[in-house]
């Protein structure tokens, strides 16, 4: 009795997990994308945001005022990262920026524009 009551209890902790596992798995597909390769672009350009604005953060600290992305990669020795289906912008001024990713490519399911600003908080238009 003992030894069953064992068994019965291994498969249900393996079927909760097993679950929880494509529960995770369905949402990490479905924020970047609908395809493995859009999902891991999508988590690279946020990656790619926050070190932009980092960058910003440094300029900023070192001249009080932000600066384009240009400004950046030619003073500060940030590189400005290309993705094939990402560009890059930004609009700088005395006391905010905003850098914003805008996508190209063909999977409908992939965030058009994401945007950073000096609050490093990441918004997905």
């Amino acid at each position: 009795m003992g030894r069953a009551f064992g068994f019965i209890a291994v498969i249900v902790v393996v079927a909760v997990g097993a679950y929880l596992y494509t529960r995770q798995m369905e949402s990490a597909t479905s924020a970047g994308g609908s395809t493995p390769t859009t999902t891991v672009d999508v988590t690279g350009v946020r990656n790619d945001l926050l070190s932009l604005a980092n960058a910003e953060r440094q300029y900023w600290a070192s001249n009080a005022k932000y600066a384009s992305l240009s400004e950046l990669q030619s003073n500060g020795g940030t590189r400005v990262p290309t993705r094939s289906n990402y560009s890059y912008s930004a609009e700088a001024g005395e006391t905010s920026f905003k850098i914003t990713a805008t996508y190209s490519g063909p999977d409908p399911k992939a965030p058009k524009r994401m945007a950073i600003d000096e609050t490093m908080a990441i918004n997905n238009n």
